[in-house]
């Protein structure tokens, strides 16, 4: 069998990060370049092509700090020389291309450099495991804001503990690494509200998985960057990640509420991008997957899915789709069987059956179901939530000399609220 030609440490890596081909790279790093403050720098396919070659040569500085800072890795465990021998000496294997300023620091360390000994005892999967794990239950009642920091902290620790680790320690961290990074995303997309920075986090946690082989955990992080796009209305890069996450979640047994749950993130895109015809035959479809169920158990760490969650992206397509007895009656149902310690989902709903009776032309209901969501939101802060209260207090702008759109105002205005709100 011939052996691979070319840079294949740079291909790795491109592939390891998420893109699978050499556009799909060049694409990347012009639009992160951007996001670097690099202006006039455009990387076209010919370029990825010559970095990949069997004698790639030496980027310019800026395509440097544009490589390392997306693909967390430095020049020369991406497979470049350095050319620091130009009297004909060979160049240093010790020196290191230095991590561009702004760099994430705590980047995965590179596959092909496992360890030949490993100096940490096997509990240390476990014991990571176990840290994980309790910010996991932390999310769903502590404030985000306090709790992303101590996630990503976490997650520094574990890619230092990597490359002191050996089989079968190494995938159990590799595993439990991906659900840190897969934590820190969600706080980052749905609660902190910064998608850019939730992408980069997600690509880590998809490496972390890589390196645990661990397909059913890498369908699930595929799926929640399919958000991305799809709450930003790119419909065609949000389907592209959804069959990708599919064809992750083949590989490997999976439980029916799994499944539906991909069908409901699907839904949601499709939502966002206007196609709510699409998206009630997609709930359609995980109401059935979940009604006939299967063998297989659900992994512990997916706990953001339940019927009645189901019911609640049911009944917010039926709401935008203008299907409002239906979207009631959905929303009724989430509300009575979302269970305890779901009460971000709840402020959702409660939302969502503001809008309803908004739409129906029921101030006075759609304040009440307003001020109900607020209450939980001085509980437990959701962004999505108060987003949902925020259009509804929109959509009741002809109502605003009403008494009880007043109420609602002095609510989403008082001292607390506002501070609160403005400072995330």
């Amino acid at each position: 069998m011939p052996r691979p030609t070319g840079n294949v440490r740079l291909k790795a890596a491109r592939v390891a990060t998420g893109f699978n081909s050499q556009q799909d790279l060049a694409d990347a790093l012009s639009e992160h370049a951007k996001r670097l403050g690099i202006r006039g720098l455009s990387i076209g396919v010919r370029q990825v092509r010559r970095w990949e070659s069997d004698n790639p040569p030496w980027p310019q500085p800026d395509c440097q700090r544009v490589l390392v800072h997306l693909l967390g890795q430095s020049m020369e465990a991406l497979g470049f020389t350095p050319p620091w021998g130009t009297d004909g000496s060979k160049p240093n294997p010790v020196q290191r291309t230095p991590v561009a300023p702004g760099a994430v620091p705590h980047r995965l360390p590179v596959a092909a450099a496992r360890p030949t000994s490993a100096f940490q005892p096997t509990t240390v999967g476990s014991d990571f495991h176990t840290v994980t794990r309790s910010h996991r239950r932390l999310y769903w009642s502590v404030e985000p804001s306090g709790l992303h920091p101590a996630v990503e902290a976490h997650a520094r620790l574990g890619c230092a503990l990597l490359p002191e680790t050996a089989e079968p320690t190494r995938s159990v961290l590799a595993a439990a690494l991906a659900e840190t990074y897969l934590l820190a995303g969600r706080i980052e997309f749905f609660d902190l509200r910064e998608p850019s920075l939730a992408h980069e986090t997600l690509l880590q946690a998809l490496q972390a998985a890589g390196e645990a082989d661990d397909s059913l955990l890498g369908s699930a992080i595929i799926a929640h960057m399919a958000f991305i796009p799809g709450w930003a209305g790119d419909r065609e890069a949000a389907r592209e990640r959804m069959t990708a996450a599919r064809t992750y979640a083949r590989r490997t047994p999976t439980s029916a509420e799994f499944l539906a749950w991909l069908d409901a993130v699907e839904a949601e895109c499709e939502t966002r991008c206007g196609h709510t015809r699409t998206a009630l035959h997609l709930i359609g479809h995980a109401e059935d997957i979940l009604r006939d169920g299967n063998e297989h158990s659900s992994p512990e760490w997916m706990d953001w899915f339940s019927p009645a969650r189901l019911a609640a992206f049911k009944g917010n397509t039926q709401l935008l789709a203008g299907h409002l007895p239906q979207a009631r009656a959905s929303l009724l149902a989430a509300l009575e069987a979302l269970a305890p310690g779901e009460e971000k989902q709840r402020t959702v709903v409660y939302g969502d059956m503001a809008a309803v009776e908004a739409a129906s032309g029921n101030s006075e209901e759609a304040c009440s179901y307003a001020a109900q969501a607020l209450d939980q939101l001085a509980l437990t802060w959701y962004a999505t939530g108060m987003d949902r209260v925020r259009e509804v207090r929109r959509a009741l702008a002809p109502h605003e000399h009403e008494r009880c759109v007043r109420s609602l105002d002095d609510r989403l205005y008082d001292w607390s609220t506002t501070v609160s709100a403005l400072s995330r």
